[in-house]
């Protein structure tokens, strides 16, 4: 199906800044549907044809639809454009004529103009028209909840056929929430309580207000609940705002325990304020479960930091020990174990500092990288070169790919570039390229990560058996790739001389 955006540009000459508006009246008018207790379709009229085109369409959560297929797309002309004609050429909302059938389904049509104004705050030129079609197969006679909504789904209406609704969004907000069913309260235009829904009452009765809303004065009646002083004088100021005819962002409200978010719309139909729509939620599971979750996380955090420390530690004695023992074996295998124990520790050292159990990789294999260099026991100077991402890895598998390419990296170093007077067979003669470096690609493909350790050095020894080798450090690798990481690795001549380790890891892991 395609977008607003797609339609508008494909059958209209609609400019850019017309298009956002409805893109902005399609973001937020779930509210007027629910209210109106109706479907609303939005039609912008296709050039030179006398015809008109849907671009989008909401259901209400507050009645039964008028449509049980979508309209979307659908173009229409003729005598069942007439009321949308109507409202695009005279500039107002159209309420007059018979109910009309969809099928079995009586409806009542009515049109709104969508009005999008100028910069300088003048009303500006019609745009598209709403169409508010409302079911009457269970018509009835309203209740009170039904006409205060009826009588705001009006003034809203107005609001767009004047340019002045949707109000516009403040950062960080990306939905309507709180809906119509939420809560509803609506204010005079002295900030008094002239109604409130049961749901509304109700989550005023959770911050400790037990008496009726109705007459009160909602700014000063949020500035007393507050258990917070600076959090009920924002709620206040933000009702006041709205009763001034701006749209302030939502406010949450925190007393007794409990949590409350507010959304306060001005009403000012025709330009004249006339009080606010007051739209309110219980929202205390939610931060209940937000704070659980906050402080899961740092708990989280808190235990990667701590094993890293303690990894640290054991590198520190090892370290230590490795200084005291006297047979260059022992200190050299100690050595080794130090950096293994050191690369494991760079991985929960950015956990620490995650919010989720996922890390940023490219930065930890720059470091690997960085170290095997440094630490390497080699007369050459050797460059290092990441090429490509390995992007974003959950943390079972940074924890054990790290240890492996800090193995292939050292690996690539030690015997790829070798000191003059090493001695052990003689590798396959091969002229390495200058100057001396080791290249690690990484690259994604589907749900499968390939990477490669490359260097340009002295290649594999002659007779040289992955498989059969006895090196502690290749042999780590082969038991962490085939099973901590179900991948698979090959050790070959690269195809211009040194050393390849190809690796496939797949990022799906399998469950169970």
């Amino acid at each position: 199906m395609s977008t607003l955006r797609d339609l508008a540009e494909e059958h209209t000459r609609l400019r850019p800044a017309d298009i956002d508006h409805l893109h902005r009246i399609a973001g937020d008018w779930q509210l007027l549907s629910d209210l109106s207790f109706a479907d609303l379709l939005l039609w912008v009229p296709v050039d030179g044809e006398g015809t008109f085109l849907c671009v989008a369409q909401v259901r209400p959560t507050t009645a039964p639809t008028a449509y049980q297929d979508d309209q979307v797309g659908r173009i229409v002309g003729g005598p069942e454009v007439a009321h949308l004609e109507v409202a695009y050429g005279q500039g107002r909302i159209w309420r007059e004529g018979d109910p009309v059938w969809y099928g079995d389904v009586p409806a009542r049509h009515e049109a709104i103009p969508v009005r999008l104004r100028a910069a300088d705050g003048e009303s500006g030129e019609v745009i598209a028209v709403v169409g508010r079609d409302t079911n009457l197969s269970t018509a009835r006679t309203p209740s009170q909840l039904e006409l205060n909504y009826l009588t705001t789904a009006d003034d809203l209406a107005q609001m767009i056929a004047d340019g002045t609704f949707p109000p516009p969004r403040h950062p960080g907000e990306t939905t309507s929430a709180p809906r119509v069913g939420d809560g509803l309260v609506r204010l005079d235009a002295g900030g008094k309580v002239t109604y409130a829904s049961p749901n509304a009452q109700s989550a005023y009765r959770r911050l400790g207000y037990a008496s009726h809303l109705v007459g009160e004065d909602l700014a000063a009646l949020n500035r007393r609940l507050a258990s917070d002083p600076l959090e009920g004088t924002e709620a206040a100021n933000g009702i006041l705002a709205a009763l001034r005819g701006e749209a302030p962002p939502r406010r949450e409200i925190d007393a007794r325990g409990a949590t409350m978010l507010t959304r306060a719309l001005p009403l000012m139909p025709a330009g004249v304020p006339i009080g606010a729509l007051v739209l309110v939620r219980d929202i205390t599971e939610v931060r209940r479960r937000d704070r659980a979750l906050i402080t899961k996380d740092a708990t989280i955090r808190e235990i990667h930091h701590r094993v890293k420390n303690n990894l640290q530690t054991v590198a520190a004695l090892l370290r230590l020990q490795a200084r005291r023992v006297g047979m260059p074996e022992a200190r050299v295998a100690l050595e080794e174990s130090v950096r293994r124990v050191a690369s494991i520790a760079l991985v929960h050292e950015t956990l620490s500092m995650s919010s989720d159990e996922a890390v940023e990789f490219d930065g930890i294999v720059d470091r690997v990288a960085s170290a095997a260099t440094e630490v390497a026991a080699t007369e050459v100077s050797v460059g290092m070169r990441r090429e490509g991402s390995f992007g974003v890895l959950p943390a079972e598998i940074a924890t054990s790919l790290v240890m492996v390419l800090n193995e292939l990296l050292l690996n690539a170093v030690e015997h790829g570039f070798p000191p003059a007077d090493e001695g052990g067979p003689e590798p396959v003669p091969q002229e390495p390229l200058a100057p001396p470096q080791v290249v690690v690609t990484a690259h994604r493909l589907r749900k499968t990560l390939h990477v490669t350790v490359a260097d340009n050095g002295r290649g594999l020894p002659a007779g040289f058996d992955a498989e059969g080798g006895a090196k502690l450090g290749l042999q780590i690798v082969r038991a962490l790739v085939t099973g901590e990481l179900r991948g698979s690795i090959e050790l070959r001549p690269g195809a211009e001389g040194g050393t390849e380790a190809v690796l496939t890891v797949p990022l799906a892991r399998a469950s169970g």
